[in-house]
């Protein structure tokens, strides 16, 4: 998987709880365009938390062609995924994209990459974008030594990345399903 960068997408899953956050920056080389984009969103009918790292335009995209694969499945999460991971590859168009999407729902959450690939990763953690490692290492600490719900840890593991990563800033987006 090739690593994207200028983000942070972060997604925590505990207690019944999944989180996805990101944060705001914007970068074309080394320049911050803007600070407060908002790289997660919510889609079919509020039930699924998407999430971005790469190029805007691109995931824009993947966004409106996954939401039209959780429409053709009835919001089934892992079967839109597939189907978008099969034509993201297939497609002349779509495997140009430069982009990487974080999706959950209520029971699973997943990466979805042009190489083909459909995740579900270990513990439910998951994180992408140039500052992904740092708010991985983060998180995982949380998880494991406190008792902090989902979005606080999500929170304080992006807080963290953006404390490290020049391609992440403090300006989040986070968006929770119980």
């Amino acid at each position: 998987m090739a690593e994207m960068h200028g983000t942070t997408i972060v997604s925590v899953r505990r207690d019944g709880q999944v989180v996805v956050g990101g944060d705001g920056q914007v970068t074309l080389g080394h320049t911050v365009m803007k600070h407060n984009a908002k790289k997660v969103r919510r889609l079919y009918n509020n039930q699924i938390i998407a999430g971005f790292a790469g190029a805007t335009a691109d995931a824009f995209t993947l966004f409106e062609k996954f939401e039209s694969k959780l429409e053709t499945h009835q919001g089934n999460l892992t079967r839109a995924a597939v189907e978008l991971a099969k034509d993201w590859r297939t497609d002349r168009v779509l495997r140009r994209l430069e982009a990487m999407l974080v999706v959950a729902d209520k029971k699973a959450s997943l990466i979805i990459s042009g190489n083909g690939d459909v995740i579900e990763p270990e513990m439910s953690l998951i994180a992408i974008g140039s500052g992904g490692p740092y708010a991985k290492s983060a998180a995982l600490a949380l998880l494991e030594n406190t008792t902090l719900n989902a979005r606080e840890i999500t929170e304080k593991s992006l807080s963290i990345a953006a404390s490290i990563c020049i391609y992440t800033n403090n300006n989040f987006t986070i968006e929770t399903l119980e």
